[in-house]
């Protein structure tokens, strides 16, 4: 494992989204990661029945905001060395691919999930 320190810029991924962002704390088990960018936005619907859409609640999925902290197990979280793009145009570019590929899905999960990305870029870029 890298030995990571506190303010290396790093990715992490936190539930099924995909982030840059920066170390604050080391954890015996987490580190906590400062958000800085997006690199994939969190799936849609339910975490324990992924790709399904006839569930009890088909949860609406947001990404972490700039600057949110969160606690990323160690295993999740790896060197990141690379510039970091703007926030606003990350979280943009993790949108746009993730509705590309759920266009390419004629699933009632990914017609769902589409829905539920157009509320959620009404709400990001209003």
């Amino acid at each position: 494992m890298a030995d990571i320190k506190i303010g290396d810029k790093v990715t992490a991924i936190y539930k099924t989204g995909k982030y840059i962002g920066e170390v604050t704390d080391i954890r015996p088990q987490h580190y906590l990661v400062r958000v800085l960018a997006i690199l994939k936005h969190p799936m849609q619907g339910d975490l324990h029945n992924p790709k399904e859409a006839d569930v009890m609640l088909f949860h609406e999925r947001r990404a972490l905001a700039y600057r949110e902290q969160t606690n990323v197990p160690k295993q999740m979280v790896k060197p990141f060395g690379e510039e970091i793009p703007e926030y606003k145009d990350s979280l943009r570019s993790a949108l746009d691919k993730m509705r590309t590929e759920l266009e390419g899905d004629s699933s009632a999960w990914a017609e769902q999930s589409i829905r539920n990305i157009e509320s959620l870029e009404r709400d990001y870029f209003k």
